[in-house]
């Protein structure tokens, strides 16, 4: 699947935090949340009393909204303050906004700053129109905890054990106040990780780490994902080799990334996105040094491999090709990006009843034979193979 990681680094002018605090039944305040077609976190919260939906993001330091709710609930942007941002596949422009309050479910924030920014086009289409992503800055003072199964979420105090489960290390970064932990990737060590809500993927790598945990046997082919500053290529396996406390996660995902980047300016070897996340109930409380993970009885069966090679996006009743994977049966009859889609199997590309499109016959059974007529009249077929 095709991912949107909102990871981003803000630099954040020299003034004092200002801290939220947490109402007396902070247990009794869930917040409901939808998971998005990108495995982002939704919900509703106010700022400066303005209704907004918002993404939970434990990959951003500094809460940040669009420049759009910031003209809709009149924030007066700081001339002073323009900045840049480090965010995954480049950079961004920051501009910084002083706050009355923001507020959702057991937390409460009277001044403060959010950052302003472009959040990415694509944010809409997979996420809906998001106007807040909600960062470590609110949420790193308590525990959060995340109910997966049953779509909602919790501030509490922290310290607090409001299930049991199994005990990973978790820390805040210094200077940053990203949330880092780690994990085995078989006998390799990964840490530190970053734990990233706003990555819908399980698992993102360096490179260099993949290479020493040269995990035999293991097939790797190409991906793309979109971070807030622009498109980063990625190799992409499925493995059952990663394990969190010590127990196993099953087969996941994993995306390997080139060395340098965002990881390197962030001091970490990989993140640990929702996908992996949401096959648990999950605890973060560093102030407690600990993430807390038990078995989410709902959590998704092992991931889907594509079987065509193709990574598609609709376009305007096509399905444009954003990129060819390595070695699949697409790359290997010679499909190229942008090639355009018109009709499968005969039947016209259409959205769905629900908004969606069906690209489900991109990962079907091998040897199955897709008819695929292209945009420009073109008949070609495509025979589905397992490639890695």
């Amino acid at each position: 699947m095709l991912r949107l990681i909102l990871a981003l680094l803000l630099c954040a002018p020299a003034i004092a935090r200002a801290q939220g605090t947490l109402s007396a039944d902070a247990e009794a305040r869930w917040v409901p949340f939808t998971l998005t077609t990108a495995n982002h976190l939704r919900f509703a919260m106010t700022v400066d009393g303005v209704a907004a939906q918002a993404l939970l993001d434990t990959g951003l330091n500094h809460s940040a909204v669009s420049r759009d709710f910031a003209r809709r609930a009149k924030l007066t942007i700081d001339p002073q303050g323009a900045a840049a941002g480090v965010a995954l596949g480049g950079s961004i422009r920051v501009d910084w906004a002083a706050t009355k309050s923001v507020a959702f479910g057991a937390l409460d924030r009277s001044g403060g700053r959010v950052a302003v920014i472009d959040l990415p086009k694509l944010l809409a289409s997979a996420s809906g129109d998001a106007d807040v992503l909600v960062g470590t800055d609110l949420i790193s003072p308590h525990a959060l905890d995340i109910d997966f199964a049953n779509r909602r979420f919790r501030l509490l105090p922290s310290g607090r054990m409001p299930f049991t489960g199994t005990r990973v290390p978790l820390s805040v970064q210094s200077g940053s106040g990203l949330y880092l932990t780690q994990a085995m990737l078989a006998k390799t060590r990964l840490r530190p990780l970053l734990i990233d809500t706003g990555d819908g993927g399980a698992l993102s790598i360096a490179r260099s780490a993949w290479r020493t945990a040269a995990i035999r046997g293991a097939q790797v082919t190409s991906t793309i994902a979109y971070g807030a500053g622009g498109v980063v290529d990625a190799g992409l396996t499925v493995t059952d080799a990663v394990s969190l406390g010590g127990q196993p996660t099953g087969p996941i995902e994993v995306r390997i990334e080139a060395d340098g980047g965002f990881a390197k300016q962030v001091r970490v070897v990989g993140r640990v996105g929702t996908g992996l996340l949401l096959r648990y109930r999950v605890l973060l409380d560093p102030g407690a040094g600990q993430m807390l993970l038990s078995p989410n009885p709902d959590a998704p069966p092992a991931p889907l491999k594509s079987t065509s090679g193709l990574l598609l996006g609709y376009d305007r009743a096509r399905l444009r090709v954003l990129h060819v994977m390595a070695g699949g049966p697409a790359a290997k009859a010679g499909w190229k990006a942008d090639d355009l889609i018109c009709q499968v199997d005969g039947q016209a590309v259409a959205l769905t009843a629900n908004g969606g499109v069906d690209v489900r016959w991109g990962t079907d059974a091998p040897g199955r034979v897709v008819r695929l007529t292209m945009c420009d009249g073109a008949a070609r077929t495509l025979t589905l193979a397992r490639f890695y």
